[in-house]
C-alpha cells in the first residue's frame, strides 16, 4: 500500500476492485480545506476513464507493472504494430491505447510498452523524437520580431508551431511531453 500523495503517471493501481492505470495526477491544496490528490485513471478491463479524488493520506494498492522495450514497425487498419527486438515477436496495439503517442511514431522508434496483469496498458515515448517537416509556409523577409512562429505539418500528420527559419524537408526535434519544437535535429 502506498499513500495517494506518492501516485505518479504510469502506475497501475487497484481501485474499487479493478485494476487501473494512472493517466494524470494533480496535487491540490485549496484555501482552508484539506489537501487532496485528483487523478484520471483508465480501467484496464473496460478501457473507460474516470476522474477520482483521494485524500492526501489515503492508501492506494499498487499493481506490479512490466515494461517491455519494442520498436514501432507500421500502422494499418488493424492497429499499430511493434516488434520486440530480442525475440522478433509482433505486438499489436489499438489506436485508443496509444492516445497522443501516435502523433510521434515513426518507423524503428524505440518505445516502452507497460503491461499490467499481462495486458498492454500504455505506451511510453522517449523524451524527444526527431521528425521531418513535410509542409510549411515560407517565412516573410522582415519578420524578425522575437518568437515569431509558423505552423508546420510533420511526417506523422501532427501540426506544430516552429520558428520562421525552418523549411520543408528539415528534421526537427520535438518534446513528446509538451508537443513543442526543441530545435533542429
Amino acid at each position: 500500500m502506498a499513500a495517494a500523495n506518492d501516485l505518479r503517471k504510469g502506475q497501475a493501481i487497484k481501485y474499487n476492485g479493478n485494476t487501473a492505470i494512472v493517466l494524470e495526477v494533480h496535487h491540490r491544496t485549496p484555501g482552508n480545506l484539506r489537501a487532496f490528490v485528483q487523478a484520471i485513471i483508465r480501467y484496464i478491463s473496460t478501457g473507460k476513464s474516470a476522474d477520482v479524488r483521494f485524500g492526501s493520506t489515503d492508501k492506494v494498492e499498487l499493481v506490479d507493472i512490466e515494461r517491455k522495450q519494442v520498436e514501432f514497425s507500421y500502422k494499418d487498419n488493424n492497429g499499430y504494430h511493434f516488434i520486440d527486438p530480442e525475440t522478433y515477436d509482433t505486438v499489436d496495439l489499438q489506436e485508443n491505447l496509444l492516445g497522443e503517442a501516435k502523433d510521434y511514431l515513426v518507423e524503428n522508434l524505440s518505445v516502452q510498452v507497460l503491461y499490467a496483469e499481462g495486458k498492454a496498458v500504455e505506451v511510453e515515448l522517449p523524451a524527444s523524437v526527431s521528425l521531418k517537416v513535410i509542409e510549411s509556409a515560407e517565412g516573410l523577409r522582415g519578420d524578425t520580431a522575437s518568437n515569431v512562429t509558423k505552423p508546420a505539418k510533420l511526417e506523422t500528420g501532427k501540426t506544430i508551431n516552429v520558428p520562421l527559419f525552418i523549411k520543408e524537408g528539415e528534421n526537427i526535434k520535438i518534446d513528446t511531453r509538451t508537443g513543442a519544437y526543441m530545435g533542429r535535429a
